[in-house]
Order: structure tokens, then C-alpha cells, then sequence
């Protein structure tokens, strides 16, 4: 093996870099659509005439849509192709724009929400899995973090395109093109990269992993010499076999069930990654920050404007991500991560301790708000340079190749869970205490620390197969 100066100044193939941008894209529509809503939900409530709990409801729904989608990827993915998958994420996100921006009712604009859910979770699993089996094991960490830097990307194209929209109209609910509310604008305009990710997905080769699973050895011969000429084609090849061959011998033949708690430990291991990373509250900053921001002394009309700046932020540290994870290793990467956030939300929970006035009503004295200002950004720097890309990088890479698509497929279901009830329980959670609810986040964070320091090895500058043996219980058969 060289080393590891060696492998990160090795030069990455133009075509294999496209490959890995292009699958990302699936990336860019998940943070696109996942919240645009944020610049429409008034005018909607306004429209439809709907209550609180309703157009709660409404925004969440995509999360559970998510969740489901995230499940059915990895069944999709497994029996036809992570290509086919991607097809079928590109017509439901269609679908879902076209149909939101229309929607004439309460429950018409529901279903089309969850429709478009399930377009986000095909493309939560679909982007990490395809980008980490066509990328060389060398610049796999970057390649894959591409995922998360298309999502972040995303998020602030759809917060820009709203205020772009909602600011050239005179206000979300006014009629803008042909006479079309700016809202129902916002959601329309998902339509365009929905269109481009499905161009995409017809110009891209199958992953040459799947393949070699169905039997296709010589096409996937023709993709890795296509992707990675400098590499030695016949021991990716030999890697894969002898990996589905240990599977078989196993007795699991792509099965996800295991010793523990019914499935394999690996699949927990994943799981557990994916849960952490939301119950450390990162989307209580983007869906609930109005409170934070009003509480430290600006104005509720410059909240959107500072939701794109702190969008801009989470690309940037994004970037800082990309560029180390294969220099320095994702173990690190994710403790230094774990500590930033522990600390940031312990001082955010210590701030907020001082608080007067109730509800949304409350402010912070003296220096206390800038405290809270400062830490609520430390803590999107050291999430978004950390938890934020580097877990979509294990996920695409921890998990044996017979069982990926499908093992990915259950972690993203189980992060789109854990999303909605962090979604859903913080304004409850708030109104009775918000110090003990930023001190709830602090001890997930600091859990997180643990769980990495003692469960997750190091998989830098491994090819997949050989770090699925890391994850496998001394003594034991690797599955």
C-alpha cells in the first residue's frame, strides 16, 4: 500500500471526479428540496387557511416521506442498479415540484410533500453509495464528501432562490410570472435541477461493485479501467469476489440480520452514526433559529438573511472537510467535531440559562447573547467540517458490498426519523426549557465522541473491501 502522502497527492482522473460530482447532484436536489419550504410555509398557511399543527405537519411530512424513500432506495439500488435509482429520485423530485407549485388544497400539497420526500431519501442513499464504489480508495473521502457539499449547496440555492423570489414579487404571497404566486414559484424552480439530475443519471456508468454482483464481470472491468486507469483493475476485481464469496460462505447472502438485536453489528454501528448526527440538533439552527437570533437583538425580517449567510458558512467549512479527511483521517476529524459541538451547545445551554421573558419573547442580557450568537456558529463550523460530510463517508464505505445499498438504505431511514423528532420535539422541548434542551444536544455530542473513540476504526486509504474488515468482531467470519 503507499502511503499516505503518497495517496493524497496522487492525481485524481478527470472522469472519475465528474462521475463523483454528477452522482452529488442527487446531493444538491436533497438540501434544494428539503428547504425551500422555509421561505413559502407563510404564505401557504395563508393561502389554505391552515392552523399551526397543520402547517407543521405539512413542512414535517417530507421527513417522513424521507424516511420511507431512504428504506426503498436501498431495495431499488439492490435489485436494479444504483443508476435506476437515481432515474427514479429525478421523477419523483419532478413530480413533487411541479405538483406542490400547483397544489389547490391542504391535502393536495401533503401528498405532494411527501411525494417529494421520497425523492429526498432515494437521493440520501443513492449519492454516498454510488460515489464511494466508483471512487479510488486514495481520494474516496473527498470524492464522497462531495455528498454533503451538494446538500449544503443546495440548502443555499433554495434559501436564495426564495428571497430572490419572494423580494423581485413584494412578498412570498404576491403574484409574480404569469400571474403564479411567488411561493408556488419557489417550488416550481425545483423543477430545473430535478430535470438536470435526470439528464444526468442517462449519461452515467453503472457501479462497477454492483456489476460484479450480478455477474457482470466484463462490464465492470471496462468501468474501473475507465475511472481509475493507473489502478490495478484485476485486484479490484479479485477484492469484490472475495468479499461476495465470504458473504456467501457466511450464510448471509446479502441478508442485513445479525446477532445483534436482530441485525449485524455493522448495520448498528451505521445506524447509530446516522441517529447522533441528528440528535446533536444541527436543523434546530436552520428550521428554528428565529428565536435565537431574535433573542440576541435582530429582527425577525433579517432572519432569512442571515439563514443564507449561515448556509454560506456550512459550504465553506464544508470545503475545510473535503480537503483533510483523506490528509488527516476521519477519526480526527469527527472527535475534534464531537468536542467543538460539546462545548458550543454547553455554552449555548449556559447562555440561555440567563434568559428572561418566555416563548418567543425572550432575550439574553449583556454579553450573553453574543455568546450564544458566537457559539450557535461554532457549532455549525464544527459540525458542518465534521459530523456533517464525514458520516456520509462511513456510510458509504463501512458496509460489506452485497448489503450496502440496503444497509445505507436503513441508516438514512433512521437519520430521517431521528430528523423528525428533533424537528418536531424542540418547540416543546423550548417552551419548557431551552437550557436543558441545548444541554440535551451537548450530551449527545459528547456521546458522539465516545462511540467514534471506541467503535469506529480508521478507513483512510482503504479500499472498501478491506475496510469492511474493520467492523467485524475478532474471531469472527467477516460479513
Amino acid at each position: 500500500m503507499s502511503t499516505a502522502n503518497e495517496q493524497t497527492t496522487a492525481k485524481i482522473p478527470k472522469r472519475v471526479i465528474w462521475l463523483a460530482l454528477a452522482g452529488a447532484v442527487g446531493g444538491f436536489l436533497f438540501g434544494f428540496d428539503s428547504s425551500v419550504v422555509n421561505g413559502a410555509v407563510d404564505a401557504m398557511k395563508d393561502e389554505f387557511a391552515l392552523s399551526e399543527a397543520v402547517t407543521g405537519f405539512a413542512v414535517a411530512v417530507a421527513l417522513l416521506g424521507c424516511a420511507a424513500g431512504a428504506y426503498m432506495a436501498g431495495k431499488v439500488a439492490d435489485r436494479y442498479g444504483r443508476i435506476p435509482a437515481m432515474k427514479l429520485g429525478a421523477l419523483l423530485f419532478l413530480v413533487s415540484a411541479v405538483g406542490t407549485g400547483f397544489a389547490f388544497g391542504v391535502w393536495d400539497l401533503i401528498f405532494w410533500r411527501l411525494v417529494g420526500g421520497l425523492g429526498i431519501g432515494l437521493a440520501s442513499v443513492i449519492a454516498p453509495a454510488y460515489i464511494s464504489e466508483i471512487s479510488p480508495r486514495h481520494v474516496r473521502g473527498r470524492l464522497a464528501s462531495l455528498q454533503q457539499l451538494a446538500i449544503t449547496t443546495g440548502i443555499f440555492a433554495a434559501l436564495l432562490s426564495d428571497a430572490l423570489f419572494a423580494t423581485s414579487a413584494g412578498g412570498a404571497d404576491q403574484p409574480f410570472w404569469l400571474g403564479i404566486e411567488a411561493w408556488r414559484w419557489m417550488f416550481l424552480g425545483a423543477a430545473l435541477p430535478a430535470v438536470v439530475y435526470g439528464w444526468i443519471s442517462y449519461t452515467l456508468p453503472e457501479s462497477p461493485r454492483f456489476l460484479v454482483i450480478q455477474g457482470k464481470e466484463a462490464e465492470a472491468r471496462k468501468v474501473f479501467d475507465s475511472i481509475a486507469p493507473q489502478e490495478d483493475t484485476d485486484r479490484h476485481l479479485r477484492e469484490i469476489r472475495e468479499a461476495i464469496e465470504e458473504d456467501q460462505l457466511a450464510g448471509k447472502k446479502g441478508s442485513l440480520r445479525g446477532k445483534t438485536f436482530g441485525l449485524q453489528a455493522v448495520v448498528w454501528i451505521g445506524i447509530t452514526l446516522s441517529v447522533l448526527q441528528q440528535f446533536v440538533g444541527i436543523n434546530v439552527i436552520f428550521y428554528y433559529s428565529t428565536t435565537l437570533w431574535k433573542a440576541v437583538g435582530f429582527q425577525e425580517k433579517d432572519s432569512l438573511t442571515i439563514s443564507v449567510a449561515t448556509s454560506v458558512t456550512n459550504i465553506l467549512v464544508t470545503l475545510v472537510a473535503i480537503a483533510l479527511v483523506d490528509r488527516i483521517g476521519r477519526r480526527p476529524i469527527l472527535l475534534a467535531g464531537s468536542i467543538g459541538m460539546a462545548v458550543s451547545l454547553g455554552a449555548m445551554a449556559v447562555a440561555f440559562a440567563s434568559a428572561r421573558g418566555t416563548g418567543s419573547e425572550i432575550s439574553l442580557p449583556g454579553a450573553w447573547g453574543p455568546v450564544a450568537l458566537v457559539a450557535a456558529n461554532v457549532f455549525v463550523i464544527s459540525f458542518g467540517a465534521s459530523w456533517g460530510p464525514l458520516v456520509w463517508v462511513l456510510l458509504g464505505e463501512i458496509f460489506p458490498s452485497r448489503i450496502r445499498a440496503r444497509a445505507l438504505g436503513l441508516a438514512a431511514a433512521a437519520q430521517w426519523i431521528a430528523n423528525f423528532a428533533i424537528t418536531l420535539s424542540f418547540p416543546v422541548m423550548a417552551a419548557a426549557s431551552l437550557p436543558l434542551t441545548y444541554a440535551m444536544y451537548a450530551l449527545f455530542a459528547a456521546a458522539s465522541f465516545f462511540f467514534v473513540m471506541y467503535k469506529v476504526p480508521e478507513t483512510n486509504g482503504m479500499s472498501l473491501e478491506q475496510a469492511e474488515t474493520l467492523f467485524v468482531p475478532k474471531g469472527s467470519v467477516k460479513v
